[in-house]
């Protein structure tokens, strides 16, 4: 299954905030439509406010998120405390497209400390280009 992306609704904390800025102009370059949800510095902010604001912005399947954080992990966990938002937490390609292909992953969260800048810009680009696989692993996913 194709996923047919209308959006990325991008979102981050302080540790976050370059990484963030860095996938949004790679996005830009490419003509895709995005939101920055924030946070707009470095400053300190407390993560789950960043990803609970995007959770809630994800009501279609054509929506999608990038959360970026300092590991990711805090960011992943407090997105996919929300009905309908699986949130992957991707360190290299192969899990972005797995992610998507296994899983249909709408949001994909990146740590900014773990991952190095072309390499989150590669994960960010095959998890908008993979599709689903849809099959057996839609019955899964149908189980969380």
């Amino acid at each position: 299954m194709k996923m047919k992306i209308k959006r990325v609704f991008l979102a981050s904390d302080h540790a976050g905030f370059v990484l963030k800025q860095k996938i949004s102009k790679f996005l830009i370059g490419k003509g895709i439509k995005i939101l920055d949800l924030g946070t707009k510095s470095k400053t300190s902010v407390d993560y789950p406010d960043f990803a609970h604001l995007m959770a809630k912005k994800i009501k279609k399947n054509d929506n999608v998120g990038i959360l970026v954080c300092g590991s990711g992990i805090g960011m992943s966990m407090a997105a996919n405390r929300h009905k309908n938002i699986r949130a992957a937490l991707c360190n290299n390609i192969k899990s972005a497209k797995l992610s998507r292909m296994h899983n249909n992953a709408n949001v994909i969260a990146l740590g900014s400390r773990l991952t190095k800048k072309d390499v989150a810009l590669k994960c960010v680009n095959v998890f908008l280009k993979t599709p689903f696989d849809g099959g057996r692993h839609l019955r899964r996913i149908k189980k969380i």
